[in-house]
């Protein structure tokens, strides 16, 4: 049975009709009731008991005035529902109304739509504020999967199309197979595997699903060894590494997993830092966390990060300048698994920037041993 829906000033007039209605019936109900009795003890009490037709006349008189009365209190009682109700679905249903439009326009892909702010009252008020925080939400949450999209199709664009070229090439006797196109292939399909291993380890990271071996690793030797591994490359751009130092401190940590994380840290570093420039690493303990925490600094002098792409940095594929070439910008997935590998381990991956030109700092903090 199809049911009857109704807006919500008719709910809200039906219902203080109905309120009003039993109060009209309880005040007639009472006031015949006890109404006439009184009058007629007042009657006798009088000093001069009236003769029978004087009496009737007041009688008369009194049910008279009664019912003007009552029927004036309904009147005005009717009046003033409507005017509540009036204000009442005003304050209540032009915000509702506006919400549904808004839930309408989302629900056909406008992730823009927001509901005002009004006076509805601070229910209403923090109903439009959540859901103008969700529909924020989920239009961040469109435009990355836009980009991943748009992304892994420019990622996948470049090898495959060199593989089917190179194919074509070897189909039509153009190409000849010798090492260097062997190389070229593998190379190509290494390329695609890599990426495909990416886009796993970022979302088991995400997804909280990452398997660590959490061991005693004391902090001086993990940078140690990120540092030798990065070296070659560093020397290779003309970029000074050098270490800082800190305090001697053990974590417990898996060691392999933090290894990635200073070495993608370190990797961006080098990638964002032009030739004569310097990265630095040190690692302190953290005085603004009650309980104790390590917090490894990786420090360039590259190109910095601008205001507007700092609360982005971390998000997977995103890459502040899509104009530069892949071997400047990486597959913009490193930070997203560091900082998703760093939350695994109870800590948090951080970046700060002075702006363009100004370098960048990233923070690992990592909570301590609790056995040293």
């Amino acid at each position: 049975m199809k049911r009857h829906t109704w807006r919500i000033g008719t709910r809200l007039l039906l219902a203080q009709a109905l309120v009003l209605v039993a109060a009209i019936l309880t005040a007639a109900v009472i006031a015949a009731l006890v109404g006439p009795p009184t009058f007629n003890a007042h009657m006798r009490r009088a000093d001069r008991a009236p003769d029978p037709s004087e009496r009737m006349h007041v009688e008369e008189a009194y049910r008279t005035a009664s019912a003007i009365s009552l029927g004036l209190a309904v009147a005005a009682a009717l009046l003033i529902a409507l005017l509540v109700t009036w204000y009442l679905t005003r304050r209540f249903q032009t915000p509702l109304t506006d919400m549904t439009r808004a839930a309408t326009a989302m629900a056909g892909g406008r992730y823009d739509a927001r509901v005002p702010v009004g006076d509805a009252g601070p229910e209403m008020d923090s109903l439009a504020v959540a859901f103008n925080s969700m529909a924020g939400e989920l239009a961040r949450t469109e435009d990355t999967r836009r980009r991943l999209l748009s992304d892994l199709a420019h990622e996948l664009r470049t090898p495959v199309a060199t593989l089917a070229a190179y194919l074509e090439g070897l189909e039509d006797g153009v190409t000849p197979w010798n090492e260097e196109t062997r190389a070229l292939l593998a190379d190509q399909v290494h390329r695609l595997d890599r990426l495909a291993g990416d886009i796993d380890a970022v979302s088991r990271a995400e997804e909280g699903r990452l398997s660590l071996h959490l061991a005693p690793v004391a902090v001086a030797d993990l940078v140690r060894t990120a540092v030798r591994a990065q070296q070659g490359a560093y020397a290779a751009k003309g970029v000074a590494l050098g270490v800082a130092g800190g305090p001697p401190v053990v974590i417990d940590a898996d060691e392999s997993r933090l290894l990635q994380v200073l070495t993608n840290l370190l990797d961006n570093a080098r990638r964002h830092t032009p030739e004569h420039g310097s990265v630095s690493i040190a690692w302190e303990m953290d005085r603004e966390h009650a309980d104790r925490r390590v917090a490894i600094r990786v420090t360039d002098t590259g190109d910095g990060i601008p205001a507007v792409q700092l609360p982005h940095i971390f998000e997977r594929f995103y890459r502040g300048d899509s104009a530069r070439d892949r071997e400047h910008q990486g597959s913009g997935i490193g930070l997203t698994i560091s900082r998703a590998i760093a939350t695994a381990h109870g800590g948090s991956l951080d970046a700060t920037s002075g702006g363009p030109g100004a370098g960048s700092s990233l923070v690992l903090t990592l909570p301590a041993s609790r056995s040293r």
